[in-house]
């Protein structure tokens, strides 16, 4: 008697998303949907999200909008990957800075998501991350450097001292350089951002997310 073979089902991934927009949280969850293997769950703050992974239990994995209520910055990463049981959590934005997907990362986040990314592209970097994986779209990162003024590492480090509110004397001390060298990376960078002076510069670079 001939055997019939049987479709192998795939295995059922759980993926929480928390966005306080409801066109993009909703649209999301429906495009994700469509995958024959993700369960999509939604809610609209970082608190409900808690509240839901202490009901529901842990999942696969966690989407977190950067700028939601409850997030406090990167500290609503931190207390997901705690109450997720150290299974991955990412962040999603339509605005974040590179320096701002780098520290995520840093502090533990599975990766970044920028919502303008391509359906077929999400899902694919979706299952990555849930497999153990680290993901930030290489065109993001590349569109980020070109933003940021064409400036160089050296400036960088200067600007984000001066967003600091350092002097150029403390900046000098904590990159081991010069004092006339920080006032001549401090000219360079803001003839590149068409400032009037550092304190320019330093509302340039977080208007337009370069730091």
């Amino acid at each position: 008697m001939e055997e019939r073979a049987t479709a192998v089902q795939p295995p059922e991934l759980r993926l929480l998303i928390a966005d306080d927009h409801d066109l993009v949280r909703e649209s999301l969850a429906a495009l994700l949907k469509q995958e024959d293997d993700f369960r999509v769950t939604t809610v609209a703050s970082l608190d409900d999200a808690l509240d839901a992974v202490a009901s529901a239990g842990d999942f696969d994995l966690v989407l977190l909008d950067y700028k939601m209520p409850g997030m406090n910055g990167l500290d609503g990463v931190a207390r997901m990957i705690e109450a997720n049981q150290g299974r991955p959590v990412a962040l999603m934005s339509g605005d974040a800075s590179r320096r701002i997907a780098e520290e995520a990362i840093a502090s533990g986040a599975a990766g970044f998501i920028p919502k303008t990314m391509a359906s077929r592209s999400m899902a694919s970097s979706l299952r990555f991350m849930i497999a153990g994986g680290v993901f930030v779209p290489y065109d993001f990162l590349r569109q980020e450097d070109k933003v940021a003024g064409d400036l160089s590492q050296r400036e960088t480090e200067v600007l984000r001292g001066i967003a600091a509110g350092k002097s150029n004397k403390e900046i000098a001390r904590e990159l081991d350089l010069q004092e006339v060298t920080i006032k001549l990376h401090v000219k360079t960078l803001s003839r590149k951002l068409n400032a009037r002076n550092r304190t320019h510069a330093a509302m340039i670079a977080r208007d337009k997310n370069f730091l």
